[in-house]
């Protein structure tokens, strides 16, 4: 079984944060550009490996992960010598896994949901994230005010996914530009693994555009 990994990726996408992630395990990869305008992230062969045709997507001992959130909690636990993630002995795993989470289910559907202006459901206990302002009070308050980091003095794989999620959101407006979240994606992404990964995103971005 072949030991390689293989990213596909388009740079304009949350493939991103796979990217990101990839570079913090430090461990070699090979990335598949994926082009939005010829539409390959819908070919056949594509979608063997992911159904919803969407990017990222990794494969790993033949083993696909998709979702950028499961693909950095794989990668994390895959390369334990990384120590990007808390062991599942490790009291801290719980705090991890929980923001990690509440990243993926409700931050970033308040956010879309704010991006696109829909109408705010009247029975706000009937969604994960009730409102956009309790998701981010939530956030805010108990996950990155503490800091530095969502585990502390501690980076981890929880960082690369929130403070992703959050410099989207902050790019795009969908986010209000509140000092503790400038301050904390100011700190993750000053590591020498983002500025890597900015890096291979721009050189890509430039060579799909030929």
């Amino acid at each position: 079984m072949s030991e390689e990994i293989v990213l596909y990726h388009n740079p304009m996408s949350r493939g991103r944060i796979a990217l990101w992630m990839m570079e913090e395990v430090g461990v070699p990869y090979r990335v598949e550009l994926l082009e939005f305008e010829k539409q390959q992230q819908k070919s056949p062969e594509y979608m063997r490996l992911n159904p919803m045709g969407k990017i990222p997507t990794l494969v790993h001992n033949g083993t696909v992960v998709t979702e950028a959130a499961a693909i950095c909690a794989y990668l994390a636990d895959a390369f334990p010598a990384t120590n990007l993630a808390p062991a599942t002995t490790d009291p801290a795993r719980g705090t991890y896994l929980r923001w990690f989470f509440f990243a993926a289910n409700c931050l970033e559907a308040a956010v879309v949901d704010r991006m696109f202006n829909r109408p705010p459901v009247e029975r706000k206990g009937a969604i994960g994230y009730g409102s956009y302002e309790d998701a981010l009070g939530t956030l805010e308050s108990a996950a990155i005010a503490p800091g530095p980091f969502i585990l502390g003095e501690r980076f981890s794989a929880a960082d690369v996914y929130i403070a992703s999620a959050i410099g989207w959101g902050l790019m795009t407006k969908a986010i209000e530009p509140r000092p503790a979240f400038l301050a904390y994606t100011a700190r993750a992404t000053d590591r020498p693994a983002f500025k890597r990964a900015n890096e291979k995103n721009n050189a890509f971005a430039a060579q799909l555009k030929g």
